[in-house]
């Protein structure tokens, strides 16, 4: 059994621009924590930022960097919406809506193309100030889902869109993942984790990559409390894989590190944290009620199912989330 810590770790991004310094006095030392466990096989890093506290409050490897996977369609939202001035095009608002609801990969790498490929990750490190995130590698820049990110630094993305982004790219990102459909457009069910092991309201972006492109069951749109996937075909996936629509492959653009992040990459890196290309990953985050960030990553056992991987991805989100209530 693995405990969470409490230990002080800081969303003050080092970029002073990002303004992310929170000035809430931290409330009376709360009861002993309750354990929180990390499946066997399952490396996890975590964050909670308790918005009302001001502080971090629950958190586990929060510099390890995991593949973006669909994460990363977060930033690939605000940088586009940060660069677009002026009324955003219907066929724009069409692309942004579906990519961030329904988790559409082809939305995704239209936008992906549009805004330079890796570039939109360097605009979107220096901006915020993300130490471990970094595009996909040289060769593959077309691979958007092989952006490197951490628990910590996707936490400052929601901080920096909460608290420091335009009204206008706040309310637009944010009414979208309030409203992520249970069932994506690749037909993957992307309710595990916190939408389903979390009270409502909250606002989610899931990823998932390495379990093929063809979901394994059928997504079942339910509101009850069962896990709304029903069998069709094979009981788990046969292939370890990335996702072919989740890597959709790009030929334009350029890959890289912006100067400005060689830093922080050489530290991600001096700490032995390469980016595991191989095995499965399944990713939860998000906001709960207008309080808590919280933001699970995961890398699954190899040849783990779809089922398994977000049946171990839920408890993990709720023992979490009891955790810190």
């Amino acid at each position: 059994m693995k405990r969470f810590t409490r230990a002080a770790v800081s969303l003050a991004a080092p970029l002073a621009a990002a303004q992310f310094v929170v000035g809430a006095t931290a409330p009376a030392a709360a009861a002993a924590p309750q354990p929180v466990r990390v499946p066997s096989g399952v490396t996890a890093g975590y964050v909670v930022f308790d918005r009302q506290a001001g502080k971090v409050i629950a958190n586990r490897q929060v510099h390890h960097r995991f593949r973006s996977a669909s994460v990363v369609k977060v930033l690939i939202a605000i940088d586009y919406l940060e660069r677009r001035k002026g009324t955003i095009p219907a066929a724009d608002a069409a692309l942004l809506a579906t990519m961030l609801r329904g988790s559409d990969d082809d939305a995704a790498t239209a936008l992906w193309r549009r805004g330079g490929q890796g570039k939109i990750v360097q605009r979107m490190a220096r901006k915020i100030g993300l130490a471990d995130t970094a595009p996909p590698p040289a060769a593959k820049p077309g691979f958007w889902g092989y952006t490197a990110i951490s628990a910590l630094d996707i936490a400052r993305v929601y901080r920096y869109l909460l608290d420091t982004a335009e009204p206008r790219v706040r309310d637009a990102v944010m009414g979208h993942l309030r409203q992520a459909q249970q069932c994506a457009t690749d037909g993957f069910d992307q309710h595990f984790g916190i939408p389903r092991g979390v009270p409502r309201p909250w606002a989610v972006k899931q990823g998932w990559s390495g379990y093929g492109s063809v979901p394994p069951v059928k997504c079942v749109r339910s509101t009850s409390s069962s896990t709304g996937m029903a069998p069709r075909g094979a009981a788990g996936p046969t292939t370890t894989g990335a996702s072919a629509t989740d890597l959709t492959p790009v030929t334009t653009g350029t890959a890289g590190l912006a100067t400005g992040l060689t830093t922080g990459r050489a530290a991600g890196l001096r700490r032995g944290n390469a980016v595991d290309f191989s095995r499965p990953v399944l990713h939860t985050t998000g906001v709960i009620g207008d309080r808590f960030i919280m933001v699970v990553l995961t890398t699954q056992p190899a040849g783990a199912s779809y089922g398994s991987s977000a049946t171990r991805l839920t408890a993990l989100a709720r023992d979490l989330y009891r955790s810190v209530r």
